[in-house]
């Protein structure tokens, strides 16, 4: 990752791994970790938590939030945000198109099952398939790549490890 400040936003819906596989991965990398939750609004946070589905304009200030970290950051960095949408990846990429998205995807059944074993968590499991159906995956033209989650992280890991070396 020499050149250009890089910033590698591990992607998908709730419950997929991001901050899992993102503290792993910046961990082996020797990056910072941002969990882009912890940018969410208290309003965006207690709408999800009684079930309520976030609309684009509730993301708005959110995805604006993390645009101008990672615009001002001057080291490369993991950072986790679900940028369900192409038009919130879009309003997350920094000047200088410096994001690489890694897309942790698996079937629903399997993410409704971790969401449903984690403890402490604002998010409700009846907020999931709300979130599948607004997914975009990544298209022909957008920097980034998709990763089965359904299999041990360690696996997971690798594979994101060995795919950063195409970018």
């Amino acid at each position: 990752m020499e050149g250009k400040v890089r910033i590698i936003v591990l992607m998908g819906v709730s419950g997929c791994g991001k901050s899992l596989i993102g503290t792993s991965l910046a961990e082996k990398l020797g990056l910072e970790f941002i969990e882009g939750d912890d940018y969410h609004s208290a309003e965006n946070k207690e709408k999800m938590a009684k079930g309520i589905a976030l609309n684009d304009q509730d993301r708005v200030s959110w995805l604006q939030e993390l645009r101008k970290l990672f615009q001002e950051t001057r080291t490369p960095l993991v950072a986790s945000c679900s940028a369900l949408k192409k038009s919130y990846r879009h309003m997350i990429e920094p000047d200088g198109g410096i994001l690489l998205f890694v897309h942790l995807d698996a079937p629903q059944e399997v993410i409704e099952n971790r969401i449903r074993s984690r403890q402490g968590h604002f998010f409700d499991p009846v907020l999931l398939t709300s979130q599948f159906e607004t997914l975009e995956k990544l298209e022909d033209g957008e920097s980034g790549f998709e990763v089965n989650v359904a299999k041990d992280e360690h696996l997971v890991l690798a594979e994101i490890i060995s795919r950063l070396d195409d970018w």
